[in-house]
């Protein structure tokens, strides 16, 4: 396990939130079209869904007081610092089939989870 501190930013490798190679060969792919390489992939936990929390991914460049940031080759994956508890051991993975598209979060915290897979309690 890496871990060090800058700024009040934890940067780690070992712990916390996994990306799959392709989740991350994904990411990657959508940074390049973008034209950045300034982004990380922001992971975060949100009030609401049909189960109480959902989850938001998005593209940031910001670093905030007690981001916990998990690095994959070229692509960063960050979580802010109240995201980050529910988020311990999650892996993201990007799944492309006839019937789905898109991102997916397998999260062991999760105790239940709504049909369309987007929240959980």
């Amino acid at each position: 396990m890496s871990t060090e501190t800058t700024q009040d930013v934890t940067i780690s490798t070992a712990i916390g939130i996994a990306l799959t190679d392709v989740a991350a060969t994904k990411v990657a792919a959508l940074l390049s079209q973008e034209g950045r390489d300034d982004l990380s992939l922001r992971v975060a936990v949100q009030p609401g869904g049909c189960s109480g929390l959902r989850y938001q991914l998005y593209f940031d460049d910001r670093a905030l007081d007690g981001d916990t940031v998990s690095t994959f080759g070229t692509v960063k994956v960050v979580t802010d610092k109240m995201s980050t508890p529910y988020l311990m051991g999650a892996s993201i993975d990007f799944v492309d089939t006839i019937e789905k598209q898109g991102f997916t979060i397998d999260n062991p915290n999760a105790q239940g989870s709504c049909a369309c897979g987007d929240s959980f309690n």
